[in-house]
């Protein structure tokens, strides 16, 4: 049975709960502009009924305030996270490839390689074939050859810069997920202290999803929460609960209150992966020594579109199938394993458009890694004039290679990097050296079996010069061997070492020092007894730049090139620029919903703010009401008292 004051009980309820009500309301107009924050709402339900006997059963107990919660959608924060990867990935890509494009657009001033290419085979050629023997026409040709090398080497040197920049944004990113990983995992552990009391840690929650966001522009996350459950009473809710966060494709970052850290590992100069790569990129690894799989073809965000710009090949890597093993004397009287790949794709097969680390690297047998210090390569034809190619490396010593190479691994494939589909640095930089090297070998070919106007034997213009000196390349007959044997029954070796045109690239393209101290000895005759004006060697070089028979890159002429590599970086830009938009506005979009869901609006608020005072102010007038009520009948119960106590001391009396 309800006591007499029953009622001033239900509306000291309805009080309490319209109070907590209006502060929350409070709260979220407080955080009206603050970032991350979500809307809040008081959750309540009527308290349980008291039996009182009577015929009309139950009488109601007020109210009961149970949480204050956030109001949030998962299904809308994965949404956002899923598309914030790709955001991140296209904002990296389009940022970089706008610097390509920058760097290889000709100007038509002084800059681009048309505008060079064409001073030096229309404009100095034409000088050329109007005085053959004239030492102005041929110094001034072999000036417009020296700022076509001198244009190879700027840009190798730019592409070198972009992806050193990269390479230090990849560790700036590294270094976010760590930090963002410890915060993650602090706020785990208060948000689970707070929660086993009962209570909602709505802010801490709030805060750690805002650092998600962060998280997934640089990387793809994947985010589970799970209740921690009472291993001696299942059915009893801790309150507490396991938050993991996964990236990259599902690797563990973040476990409840531990995290997996990060760390950047520079490669040393021995574990290069391609020729045109600059010292020091970075390998990422766990803070337990495992390696971070940076090539996860899962993996998004900002780091994904910063190792595709780094490591893009194209998907060219080496790949090949090991044939045989064996060991070699080096000239240190050392002994060391080598072991032989055939290799059947056509970026392999031609030496120009090889782009094997010349450093020594690692090589992946069978998913066995071993390091090697250098390597050969073998073209031999059989009777029927059919190729066999095939690279032999020999391997590092035993102090890198603990374990050494067994049979077992013939027959495996053996693979040296990893195949990236997107057109990255190393990309671009392979496809100026394929250029460079071709060019030059065809052009050195032609100048030298021709004579000069003294009668001398034609002499080579462009080389490269050798990095640990000023010495230049010989570019010895070792690549024109390849280029121009019998292929049957025969078989040609260059090794990484030899001064064939793989030695040319980009960064050390140059013209050879005897030509630039004494242009005379430039060839323009085919025989030495015709006169001195004859020029019909000088109509070959002429025809290299435009006749595709003569020279061929990607299916045109020598003078296409930057319409190939354009077209490239145009059609990348083109494609990082298009994603990029769309994945913004799917952003908005989709932030746009979970602000309708989440956010706070300030003429909901201001209703709710009527609507919870006008509860309040009821239940404060219910509350003045009993309370009349309540002294009418105490003053009544008295005046009885008194009155009835009065009539006894009368009566006594």
């Amino acid at each position: 049975m309800p006591s007499q004051f029953f009622g001033l009980n239900i509306a000291y309820t309805g009080l309490l709960a319209s109070n907590a009500a209006m502060n929350t309301t409070s709260n979220n107009i407080a955080n009206v502009q603050t970032e991350g924050y979500s809307r809040q709402q008081v959750t309540q339900q009527a308290s349980n009924a008291l039996r009182v006997f009577q015929t009309y059963g139950c009488a109601g107990a007020g109210v009961e305030t149970l949480a204050i919660e956030r109001i949030r959608d998962e299904f809308y924060d994965g949404r956002f996270w899923d598309n914030n990867a790709q955001l991140g990935e296209y904002d990296m890509k389009q940022y970089y490839m706008q610097q390509l494009e920058t760097y290889f657009d000709d100007d038509g001033k002084s800059t681009g390689f048309k505008t060079i290419f064409d001073q030096l085979m229309i404009t100095g050629m034409q000088a050329l074939l109007k005085d053959p023997n004239s030492a102005t026409a041929k110094s001034q040709f072999v000036g417009y050859a020296g700022a076509l090398t001198e244009y190879f080497n700027g840009m190798a040197g730019n592409l070198e810069k972009v992806q050193k920049d990269i390479n230090q944004e990849i560790k700036l990113k590294v270094d976010q997920i760590n930090s963002l990983a410890g915060e993650i995992a602090s706020l785990n552990k208060q948000i689970n202290t707070i929660e086993l009391a009962g209570t909602k840690a709505n802010e801490l929650r709030d805060r750690r999803t805002l650092l998600i966001d962060e998280l997934s522009k640089i990387v793809d996350v994947e985010v589970k929460e799970t209740p921690i459950i009472d291993a001696n009473n299942e059915n009893r809710e801790t309150g507490a609960n396991r938050y993991m966060v996964k990236i990259a494709g599902g690797q563990m970052l973040v476990d409840g209150s531990d995290y997996n850290g990060l760390e950047c590992v520079a490669r040393t100069s021995y574990e290069k992966v391609n020729q045109t790569d600059i010292d020091g990129l970075y390998e990422v690894y766990w803070a337990d020594g495992q390696k971070f799989n940076l090539y996860n073809a899962s993996m998004g965000g900002d780091l994904a579109g910063l190792i595709q710009m780094r490591d893009g090949n194209n998907g060219e890597n080496f790949t090949g199938q090991v044939t045989a093993t064996g060991t070699t004397t080096t000239a240190d009287g050392k002994t060391h394993d080598t072991v032989t790949v055939k290799v059947t794709k056509a970026y392999l097969q031609d030496l120009n458009k090889c782009n094997l680390s010349d450093q020594g690297g690692i090589i992946d047998l069978g998913n066995q890694e071993f390091y090697y210090d250098s390597w050969e390569y073998t073209c031999e034809y059989d009777a029927n004039g059919n190729a066999t190619y095939t690279y032999t490396f020999t391997l590092s010593d035993s102090e890198k290679n603990p374990r050494g190479i067994t049979n077992d691994r013939v027959g495996k494939k053996a693979e040296i990097g990893t195949d990236l589909s997107y057109q990255g640095i190393p990309y671009y930089m392979n496809q100026m050296n394929e250029w460079i090297r071709t060019f030059s070998q065809k052009f050195n070919d032609i100048l030298t079996s021709g004579y000069s106007g003294n009668g001398d034997p034609g002499v080579k213009m462009f080389t490269g010069n050798k990095a640990t000196s000023s010495e230049q390349f010989l570019l010895d007959d070792a690549a024109k061997r390849y280029d121009k044997q019998e292929k049957k029954n025969s078989k040609v070796t260059v090794k990484v070492n030899d001064d064939s045109y793989y030695r040319l690239t980009a960064e050390n393209f140059d013209i050879l020092d005897a030509m630039e101290q004494d242009p005379s000895l430039m060839a323009n005759r085919k025989n030495a007894s015709d006169g001195v004006e004859q020029n019909d060697l000088l109509n070959d070089l002429k025809n290299l730049a435009t006749d595709k028979s003569k020279m061929s890159f990607r299916g045109c002429n020598a003078s296409e090139f930057l319409q190939c590599i354009l077209s490239d970086v145009a059609l990348n830009a083109s494609r990082a620029n298009t994603f990029y938009a769309s994945f913004k506005d799917i952003s908005n979009t989709i932030d746009n919903q979970r602000i309708s869901i989440s956010g706070v609006d300030e003429d909901e608020e201001a209703v709710n703010l009527v609507k919870y005072q006008n509860g309040y102010n009821l239940a404060s007038k219910m509350i003045q009401t009993l309370t009349e009520i309540y002294d009418r009948l105490i003053l009544d119960q008295r005046v009885r008292f008194i009155g009835d106590a009065v009539a006894i001391v009368a009566g006594e009396t």
